[in-house]
């Protein structure tokens, strides 16, 4: 017989704004909080989150503060624990880490990262390919874990695009076309068959959220 099919919602987070929100890249640099105007994006999250009448069943976060600070709400708003997964973490950015974006822009290799970053790896640091494969295998047994059940997943806003990227399809190649603010929700249905994308980005009501 057939498996019976599974559907596990994910709800994708991105941590709120921090002080460097689009000047610096950070990385995996420790010691980076969020801001006032973060705190107070996290907190709306959560009370979109607290909305849901398929209220999730888990919360998961990336290690870095920024990521934790987001998930502090939400875990409050859902009464559940924050648990840390470093399947979540940002993109290892290696050398460039701490860089002004404004600085790395003006690099020859800047090209690659925004029209073929499928072939680009950050000096000392990870591919995007390594990232993609890293977020999705991480997502994947997070789903195989709650399965049926909603999760929240608090990540960063290279790892959701990349989900978004193999959940739809696309070519890595094309995963800056994906626009994931900060403390936007990104929800992907993970499934025993092809993934479903029910919303990327969203900042508005999650009440309407369902397969068709």
């Amino acid at each position: 017989m057939p498996n019976s099919p599974t559907f596990t919602t994910i709800l994708l987070v991105r941590h709120g704004t921090t002080a460097t929100t689009g000047k610096i890249l950070p990385g995996r640099a420790p010691g980076l909080h969020l801001s006032e105007k973060g705190q107070a994006q996290a907190s709306a999250v959560a009370a979109r989150l607290s909305e849901l009448t398929k209220k999730p069943v888990a919360i998961y976060s990336s290690p870095l503060e920024r990521t934790k600070e987001t998930a502090t709400p939400l875990a409050s708003a859902l009464h559940l624990k924050t648990q840390i997964d470093r399947g979540l973490l940002e993109c290892d950015f290696g050398a460039w880490t701490g860089k002004r974006l404004s600085t790395l822009s003006k690099r020859a290799e800047w090209r690659s990262v925004q029209n073929s970053p499928s072939s680009f790896r950050f000096p000392d640091g990870e591919s995007f390919s390594e990232m993609q494969l890293r977020i999705w295998s991480t997502l994947e047994r997070l789903a195989a874990k709650h399965r049926n059940r909603t999760i929240v997943a608090v990540s960063h806003a290279d790892p959701i695009k990349a989900a978004v990227t193999y959940a739809q399809g696309v070519p890595l190649d094309l995963f800056q076309r994906t626009v994931i603010s900060p403390c936007s929700i990104t929800a992907i249905v993970v499934t025993n068959g092809a993934p479903l994308v029910l919303c990327v980005n969203n900042t508005g009501s999650l009440q309407d959220l369902s397969p068709a």
